[in-house]
């Protein structure tokens, strides 16, 4: 099992069109070894998603926003 990356601003600022688009690619194709590796790609596109929406914009539907109810 891969290490978990740390989601720092430092991290967010980095991304660019091309690697958010290949971190999309890699999560519509949901071909990882295992869910810890999935997950921490749904973790950073979630952030990008919120604190740089420009880029993650065409890809939001892979991150869910919807609000639920916890009753």
């Amino acid at each position: 099992m891969s290490q978990p990356v740390a989601i720092t601003e430092a991290l967010l600022a980095a991304q660019t069109e091309e690697t958010v688009a290949a971190l999309a690619r890699r999560l519509e194709d949901d071909d990882y070894p295992n869910a810890f590796d999935s997950l921490a790609d749904w973790h950073l596109m979630r952030s990008l998603a919120i604190h740089n929406p420009e880029l993650a914009r065409p890809y939001v539907h892979l991150v869910d926003q919807e609000p639920f109810d916890e009753e």
